[in-house]
């Protein structure tokens, strides 16, 4: 036993010092390398919130991108000169905007989607399967049609032009949007976002495991075997589920004001349906209900459109330019995922099969009685 605690010690010690120089050594090859990881990383954040509803829960939601679009557009109208230049009582107490510190940002971009998240669940609670993924889908798409339209009479989200000026991440009179020099060694912008980005991945994984083994946690997973057992067990399922779209829905905000930060810039063409499938899709391939599965889904898949660049280009010279590069490319992802599925149809890492008995050992049959 004691050889094992320590075993998985040196496991940690040694893939956090990796996690720590990954960074240092991707921008040497620039920084486009090391913004595919930052991005990687809030897909894992966006997974990992959808893995609550999905994995724990049950419960399909196809329209979560909404959640990651609320995140970013709070922490765009709060951290840029837009509402100052379009609303006159703003700009007489805030003439430069309101530029909220990161932690403030988080935690109103958290509350304000988790609100979202019990707003989709209302008036779901009596549905499931297919129904419940058509009632999601349609909310993901009545939130990015409101983004491309919430222009006139007031402007509020700029409408398809989407909402610029936004502020880096700034805290405690740090910058992470500016290059740092620590021991003679310079840290590049995008390498300050990975290691934030880290830092909120680790927090999201340690308050998951606590869930997963919480009572709430096992709650979840009895509304998900059967909601009928569940309820006549004593589980309260209608808070239960609230509670899952509402957590659920706080991973995508944090997210989302990330992302704002990190691109200095938000529209509506970056939350369409295209991406609430792609991170459905991460939670399905990695394994429903299991962390490690969930992260390596979503790793690979937000890695797998940037590797496949330079497969796509090749393919495309071979047919004198037929095929557009971009649609390859997104052809060779889907035949990636259906062979997938056909070789690992509970995912890439599924989760450990609970209640099955383990088969007896041959010395510890019963011997066969005599005839």
């Amino acid at each position: 036993m004691f050889q094992n605690k320590s075993s998985k010690i040196i496991t940690f010690l040694i893939a956090g010092a990796l996690l720590l120089v990954l960074p240092l050594f991707a921008q040497s090859f620039g920084n486009g390398p090391v913004r595919i990881i930052d991005l990687a990383l809030l897909y894992v954040l966006l997974a990992l919130g959808l893995n609550i509803v999905v994995g724990y829960a049950g419960l399909l939601d196809l329209g979560y991108v909404a959640f990651y679009a609320v995140g970013a557009y709070l922490f765009a109208l709060l951290n840029s000169p837009h509402l100052a230049e379009n609303f006159e009582n703003i700009a007489a107490s805030f003439p430069q905007g309101l530029h909220l510190p990161l932690l403030v940002a988080i935690v109103l971009a958290a509350c304000l989607a988790g609100f979202f998240g019990v707003l989709l669940g209302a008036p779901t609670l009596k549905l499931r399967g297919d129904y419940l993924a058509i009632v999601t889908l349609g909310f993901g798409e009545i939130i990015r049609v409101f983004l491309n339209n919430m222009e006139y009479p007031l402007n509020i989200t700029n409408g398809p032009r989407g909402i610029g000026q936004i502020d880096g991440v700034h805290f405690l009179g740090f910058e992470f949007s500016q290059n740092h020099d620590f021991f003679g060694y310079t840290v590049n912008s995008v390498s300050m976002y990975y290691y934030l980005f880290l830092a909120l991945v680790i927090a999201s994984v340690v308050i998951c495991y606590r869930l997963e083994n919480s009572r709430i946690g096992r709650a979840w997973m009895a509304i998900r075997e059967d909601e009928i057992a569940a309820k006549a067990m004593g589980i309260n399922t209608r808070n239960m589920k609230l509670l899952a779209f509402g957590m659920g829905a706080t991973f995508g905000g944090v997210a989302g004001s990330m992302f704002g930060a990190f691109q200095g810039f938000v529209s509506p063409e970056s939350f369409s349906l295209q991406e609430s499938v792609m991170i459905v899709a991460m939670v399905v391939l990695g394994g429903i209900g299991h962390i490690p599965g969930v992260i390596l889904g979503a790793l690979l898949l937000a890695a797998l459109p940037e590797v496949l660049r330079y497969v796509a280009g090749p393919l495309q010279e071979m047919t004198d330019g037929r095929l557009d590069a971009a649609i390859l490319r997104q052809l060779l992802i889907a035949l990636a995922m259906i062979v997938i599925m056909l070789i690992r149809p509970r995912g890439l890492w599924p989760s450990p099969e609970h209640g099955k008995s383990r088969p007896l050992p041959p010395e510890a049959k019963p011997a066969a009685k005599p005839v």
